[in-house]
Formats: C-alpha cells, sequence, structure tokens
C-alpha cells in the first residue's frame, strides 16, 4: 500500500519501520472505503510517527493519555523537523489519526478503563431497557449520567461502596461551580444519577439512603422562552444552499427536513431508504423519544431535494441510511455531524449567537406554525409531542397575540 502513495523513497521507509503489515493493512481498508490519496499520506505520516514516539511494538495496549503525549512530543518543532510547533487543528488530527488506527487494530485501552464499574453500568443500562422499557435515547442519557458520575468518584478514589452523600453533593456542585452546565442541565443530571443511586441501593452497590437525598435543582419547563432561529433567518439559510456540490444537495435535504417537519437529530440520522414511500408520497420516522413511528406527507421541496441528493451526492453501496459523509471515510452522518452542519451552515449566513443547533430550527418550525394560527393541538401532534405541557410553551410568544392584548383599549372598561 505505501508504493501506491508514497514515491519510492518515503515507501521504502514507512515499509521498513516497525508494525509496516498492521499500518498498511488499515490504509487498505481507508482505500476501501473511498479515501483520497491525501488523507491516506497524512494518516501514514501519523501512524509511522506514533510508532516511532512510543516506541510500539506488536500486541501493545495504548491509552488516550499515551496518544496525547506523543501528539505534544510530534507537536514540538524537533519532533516535525520544522521551524515552528504544529497547530491545534494539526494536533488534534494527528490524535484522530492514530486513536483510529489503534482501536482498529483492538490496541487501545477500553474505555472502562477509565473507571472500574463497566459491569454495573451495563447492568443497570439492560435494566433500564428491558424492564423500564425506555427509548434507546433516554437509556442513553441515563448511563452517560452513570457513568459521568463513576468517573468523577474514580478520579479521587472514592470507593463505590464507601460512596457518601457529602461526596455527592460535592460532585454535582463541583459541575455548578465550573458555570458550564446551566440549571436544566444540573436538574436533568439530578434526576437520572438519583434513578441510577436508587437501583445501586437495591443491589446493595452503595450504602442505602443515598437516593433519597439527592434533590433535584428546582426548574420549570415553562420558566424559559423556547430559543429558535427567526423565521426570516431560517429562510435565508434555505437560500443560501443553491449549490450543486455534493455538499450541498446533501445539506439542503438535511435542513429542508429539519425546518419543514421540526424533526429531532435523532430522526433525522435514523432515516434509512425504506422510510420514503414515492408513490404515496409520505415519509416514516421512527421517533426515539416518544417511541414510536409516524407519518408525515412528502412535501414537494423535500421531496425534490432529497431526490436530487439520492441520484447526484449519495454514495452508493454503503447501507441502507439516507445521509453520508462527504469525506472518507464513507459512514453515515450521526447526531454530532448533523448539528454541526446546522451550525456550520447558521455561521454561514451570519448567526453566529444563540442556540444554532438543529434543536432551535425545531423551535423555529413549531413558532411558524403558531404565527399562522395552528392550534396547540395540531403543532404538538405534528411535533410528535405527547404531553400537551411540551407545546402550551410556545403560547408565551405568540406575538400576534400578544400584540392584540396590548392594543386593547381599556378606557372604555372604565
Amino acid at each position: 500500500m505505501f508504493e501506491e502513495i508514497f514515491f519510492p523513497p518515503a515507501a521504502a521507509k514507512h515499509r521498513n519501520a516497525p508494525l509496516a503489515d498492521q499500518r498498511a493493512g488499515y490504509l487498505l481498508k481507508l482505500n476501501a472505503s473511498g479515501a483520497q490519496r491525501a488523507t491516506l499520506r497524512k494518516n501514514a505520516n501519523a501512524h509511522l510517527n506514533l510508532v516511532r514516539l512510543l516506541d510500539l511494538r506488536d500486541g501493545d495496549t495504548i491509552s488516550q493519555n499515551d496518544i496525547e503525549t506523543a501528539a505534544r512530543l510530534w507537536a514540538n518543532p524537533e519532533g516535525r523537523r520544522s521551524d515552528r510547533e504544529a497547530t491545534n487543528k494539526a494536533r488534534q488530527r494527528f490524535i484522530s489519526h492514530c486513536a483510529d488506527l489503534l482501536h482498529h487494530l483492538g490496541w487501545i485501552e477500553p474505555d472502562d478503563a477509565i473507571h472500574p464499574y463497566a459491569t454495573e453500568l451495563s447492568v443497570y443500562e439492560t435494566w433500564l431497557r428491558k424492564e423500564r422499557g425506555l427509548s434507546p435515547e433516554t437509556v442513553h442519557g441515563y448511563c452517560r449520567a452513570a457513568n459521568h458520575f463513576l468517573t468523577r468518584i474514580a478520579g479521587r478514589g472514592i470507593p463505590f461502596g464507601a460512596l457518601s452523600m457529602a461526596d455527592i453533593d460535592d460532585i454535582i456542585g463541583d459541575e455548578h461551580r465550573r458555570g458550564i452546565w446551566s440549571r436544566r442541565t444540573l436538574h436533568d443530571h439530578a434526576q437520572r444519577l438519583r434513578s441510577f443511586i436508587v437501583f445501586a441501593e437495591k443491589r446493595q452497590w452503595c450504602r442505602p439512603g443515598l437516593g433519597a437525598g439527592i434533590v433535584a435543582p428546582g426548574y420549570r419547563a415553562d420558566e424559559v422562552l423556547p430559543k429558535g432561529i427567526k423565521r426570516n433567518d431560517v429562510e435565508r439559510l434555505l437560500a443560501s444552499l443553491s449549490g450543486k456540490r455534493t455538499v450541498d444537495l446533501r445539506d439542503r435535504a438535511i435542513l429542508l427536513l429539519f425546518t419543514s417537519y421540526g424533526l429531532r437529530v435523532s430522526e433525522v440520522a435514523g432515516l434509512c431508504l425504506d422510510d420514503f414511500d414515492w408513490d404515496a408520497e409520505m415519509l416514516r420516522v421512527r421517533c426515539p423519544k416518544p417511541g414510536r413511528i409516524q407519518l408525515w406527507p412528502l412535501s414537494q421541496e423535500a421531496g425534490r431535494a432529497i431526490l436530487c441528493y439520492l441520484r447526484h451526492g449519495r454514495p452508493k453501496g454503503h447501507g441502507r441510511a439516507v445521509f453520508f459523509t462527504s469525506r472518507a471515510p464513507v459512514r453515515p452522518l450521526d447526531r454530532k455531524a448533523l448539528g454541526k452542519i446546522v451550525r456550520d451552515r447558521l455561521a454561514g449566513i451570519g448567526v453566529v449567537t444563540g442556540r444554532r443547533g438543529p434543536h432551535a430550527l425545531r423551535h423555529a418550525t413549531a413558532q411558524h406554525l403558531l404565527d399562522r394560527g395552528m392550534s396547540m393541538k395540531v403543532i404538538g401532534d405534528f411535533l410528535g409531542h405527547r404531553d400537551p405541557s411540551s407545546t402550551a410553551i410556545y403560547a408565551k410568544v405568540n406575538l400576534a397575540a400578544l400584540r392584540e392584548v396590548a392594543a386593547f383599549d381599556l378606557e372604555a372598561l372604565l
């Protein structure tokens, strides 16, 4: 493989270095996924530097910290044979390339090495999924909160069995003092953590009575206004996607799904080719949060955009998912990638403040329907809300109705 992407002297350097067969095998996998020659060369160079800096041997187990240490050494001018230090972006790319190789080889230290409670976390995840019957999205959120907490206590050297209420308060208090989490996030985290601690008590993993002592910070779901994108910004966003590049065709189809139907990011990520009934002009969406399947009539504009992407932009032979990355390795877009697409596209039209993720587009869709006179029941059904209170919050920002109240003449009643 090295001979195909490098000139002979460079190819010989890579071939004669340790672990040549393993490195070449991973490059073959990248090449089969559609990676371009420049991408293959960047990966190969990063792998060669990693092998030399860490003196890797067959079967070694490498931690994420080891990779970051190698990246710091490589970033120095001496490590790169350069007169300046590598940029942070280049350093992160080096880490990513090396981590991908080690994951492929199975040599990277597993994530459960961060704390010794992987078995307990797995039992909890199974209980949430099978016994409580929660949706995959909800299970993921609860397990993430539990994993975050277990990582924190392991970092402090606190055995789970010796956990005290003071330890829990201190860890939650640390999150508040960092100032990164909002009150809503702290509220949700505390509730999810209480669920895990109560579960752990019943299995005698920790002291009894701890769960009852976890009190979530006060929060009302309707105490703040929904933060959406203004309608004129939505229209400018869609107008900016008139290009014919593959990435433009893909992003226009994605953004039309967000803005036309108010879909959640997980719903767009989960779409597959079988979800489109072109004869009946219907769209079938699996809604992980309510845990059901919902049907929408497929609008002409959204349908044309999706067909255009399927015919002229979507890579072939990579599965039944609808949306894929535009660069190798080709893989279905996940929630993180979809969020980045929305934020980058909004930044491209000058929207760089406030909430700018896919959920902000969902709010914008709800507000647009409300401004057009749709009832709360219709809007709730359209968005897939099970609880009417989830939709009622939009009544607080019905500007047309508020203007009517403000213009009402009270003098006639006096």
